[in-house]
């Protein structure tokens, strides 16, 4: 981070800069996955003419922003730039023309839209526009990415975690449309850990949750209530809102991750590796239950190297992902490694001790019940009862 010059002759306009630099460093802060020098090592750089390299070198950083802001009357043009100072080139540039009638809100929109664009070219893909088109509150976004990242370790802990944050999102700005989505999620993933005190209740909250969230949101919300639909053996109309999804936003990695995920549990195999392959190139930095789909496609399309490959990334990523590693021992089993899956079986059991074959089967959705005993019998070959 590098501070925002003034380029307005007026030295009262010096608070303004000092503002908008410290809202962007403290939101950054907030941020998943993003390590920000702190506001004090910032300032020293203020007023003095270095070069980019320079200070991401002394600052031991890698991506540096900086930026200008230039006031004329009632108006406001502020530049920003993201800067890969080792590759020495530019990510991403933007210009903001604003009226100065509430300085606050021009901070928060300006910080938002930054934010978004780190995120956009750094760890959240596609998605972070999107989370941050759909609200006009910079710290409900900014939950939101907390939520997320809590969530998408699927713990039993982190999960309940990001329920807690979703609903302090939702209170701030109800009709944040991805807020639902993700809040549906959290009950659909309690379901799949097993931790639900109802299940039946939870998957019925959760598709309560992806009904509403399809009154405010677009491809995200049909790709998820189509999910669910499959999770409750509803698998018509399961593959009718995937579809959907894609046909609303054919970019959008996660309807494709979760078409591809409808598809497999239908037995479509072929089309399940195609959409999550997709799903994989549209998103290179995609959360583990894509990687999670598409490993267990491969091994149902008894590509099990790829699958084994694919998985190891999951469980690499997110190592307390039950489900992950639950892929990869099945993985294993059906490749007749059953060293590699009695390995796996002991991480299953190190995250839940209580895990037991007949549980998790009797939340199984395979439409086809060769799969299910195929299933059954890896879980066997691997040591778990």
């Amino acid at each position: 981070m590098q501070y925002f010059h003034n380029l307005s002759g007026e030295p009262e306009q010096e608070y303004w800069c000092d503002g908008l630099t410290e809202e962007i460093i403290t939101a950054l802060s907030k941020t998943p996955n993003t390590f920000v020098i702190a506001r004090n090592s910032v300032f020293t750089y203020k007023g003095k003419p270095v070069k980019v390299q320079k200070v991401a070198e002394e600052l031991g950083v890698r991506f540096v922003i900086e930026g200008s802001v230039r006031k004329t009357g009632n108006k406001v043009r502020i530049s920003a730039q993201l800067i890969d100072a080792i590759k020495g080139v530019h990510l991403w540039a933007e210009r903001y023309d604003r009226n100065l009638k509430d300085m606050f809100a021009i901070q928060d929109e300006i910080t938002k839209q930054i934010i978004s664009s780190l995120q956009l070219e750094l760890t959240l893909g596609e998605q972070a526009g999107e989370y941050a088109s759909q609200t006009s509150s910079l710290e409900a976004y900014l939950k939101l990415l907390q939520a997320r990242e809590y969530h998408f370790r699927f713990t039993k802990e982190d999960n309940l975690k990001s329920r807690r944050l979703i609903e302090e999102v939702i209170k701030i700005d109800p009709d944040y449309g991805q807020a639902y989505v993700l809040l549906a999620a959290t009950y659909m993933l309690e379901n799949r850990l097993g931790v639900a005190k109802s299940p039946r209740q939870s998957l019925g909250k959760a598709l309560e949750l992806a009904k509403k969230a399809v009154t405010l949101d677009g491809a995200n919300a049909h790709a998820m209530l189509g999910f669910l639909y499959s999770l409750t053996k509803q698998y018509d109309k399961a593959v009718v809102e995937c579809q959907k999804a894609v046909e609303i936003d054919p970019n959008s990695s996660s309807a494709h991750g979760w078409l591809g995920h409808v598809l497999l549990k239908v037995n479509r195999i072929e089309e399940s590796v195609h959409e999550l392959e997709l799903s994989l190139r549209l998103d290179p930095f995609a959360p583990t239950w894509i990687l999670r789909g598409l490993g267990i496609s491969y091994s149902f399309a008894e590509r099990y190297e790829e699958a084994i490959v694919t998985l190891k990334r999951a469980t690499q990523k997110a190592p307390n992902d039950l489900l992950s590693h639950i892929s990869l021992l099945l993985a294993y089993s059906f490749s007749g490694q059953l060293e590699n899956a009695q390995a796996e079986a002991a991480e299953v059991l190190r995250i839940n001790p209580r895990f037991s074959v007949e549980s998790y089967m009797k939340r199984s959705t395979w439409k086809e019940k060769g799969e299910i005993d195929r299933t059954i019998e890896a879980f066997r070959l691997a040591g778990l009862k």
